[in-house]
């Protein structure tokens, strides 16, 4: 599939539209860490309805399609966030909706998609991985909802943008967890038409960063992947697809460790009250490095979907 080399601003301003009345406008606060630089601010999607930005995108592709179109229902491939906002929509909708999530997702997420009414079927990791790749498969009937690589995806994700620079007008980086590429894409496309001088960083765990390796070689290279209680981004390698908008949109990326991330999930709760998933936090620790500049940053709460076990090994120091 080839996507647009940026998404336009008009399908994003579309996308803002769309979803209103669906999304919350979720609020963006200032971090209280104890040193004065970097001045971050936190923008809260964790306080979405599904608890994370995929509603913005889910939520975007589906309403953009004519009712005719999911006659068979939806099914996407999802860790469990993409899942979630799907299934939401799809019960608003009336539709069937069917999720394959892979083998490690959280039970968190599961039950979330249960309970709005998802099937979840569950698949290998690599199984799983292709289907993203594939952009589908006959196995499953309904349109597919792919949670990335979606030119009506991305621009539903962009919309983000569009908020951050009307609460913090003196941006100078915006740093944003990369799963697949599609929030970030989304948002450095509406911040390369609307704000070109902001920054726009990528933050990616070590233990699944396809990306930083990719932009220091130039081209797609295969990284090794392991589980983490960070599960909602990483992977093998970088989409092909999104190639071609991660390396030119994005500013670099910044790789922080499970152990950073730990630590700035701590902080996020004991000091702003805010419950973050791993990905969430990836994005924080990556403002706390200083490698996106001294501020203000705005770092991306991309949800706060987490399971209750990690939770308290997190809170008792532990390192799930």
């Amino acid at each position: 599939m080839t996507l647009p080399p940026i998404i336009p601003i008009d399908a994003i301003t579309a996308a803002r539209e769309r979803l209103r009345g669906m999304v919350v406008r979720t609020p963006l606060v200032r971090l209280y860490h104890d040193a004065p630089r970097p001045a971050i601010h936190l923008k809260l999607e964790n306080l979405q309805p599904i608890g994370s930005f995929k509603l913005r995108g889910a939520g975007n592709a589906m309403r953009a399609l004519p009712r005719e179109a999911l006659g068979d229902g939806v099914w996407t491939a999802s860790a469990g966030n993409m899942a979630q906002g799907v299934a939401w929509c799809a019960r608003e909708m009336g539709v069937p909706c069917t999720v394959v999530v892979p083998d490690h997702a959280p039970d968190t997420k599961v039950r979330a998609v249960e309970r709005l009414g998802g099937r979840i079927v569950r698949r290998p990791f690599d199984a799983w991985w292709q289907l993203l790749v594939d952009r589908g498969s006959p196995e499953f009937p309904g349109r597919f909802i792919h949670p990335v690589s979606d030119a009506e995806v991305m621009a539903g994700n962009a919309t983000v943008a569009l908020e951050i620079l009307e609460d913090v007008p003196d941006v100078a980086a915006i740093v944003v967890p990369y799963g697949g590429g599609g929030l970030s894409c989304g948002i450095a496309s509406a911040i390369r038409q609307l704000a070109p001088h902001v920054k726009v960083y990528a933050a990616e765990v070590d233990t699944a960063a396809p990306l930083a390796p990719a932009l220091a070689a130039g081209e797609l290279v295969p990284t090794t992947y392991t589980p983490s209680f960070v599960d909602g981004i990483g992977g093998r390698t970088v989409l092909a697809e999104m190639w071609p908008l991660a390396s030119t949109l994005l500013t670099g990326s910044i790789v922080v460790s499970l152990a950073e991330v730990a630590a700035a999930w701590r902080l996020v709760l004991e000091r702003n009250r805010v419950l973050a998933e791993g990905a969430g936090a990836a994005a924080v620790a990556a403002a706390l490095t200083a490698r996106a500049g001294d501020g203000p940053v705005v770092a991306v709460v991309s949800g706060g979907n987490i399971d209750p076990t990690v939770v308290v090994k997190l809170l008792t120091g532990e390192l799930p």
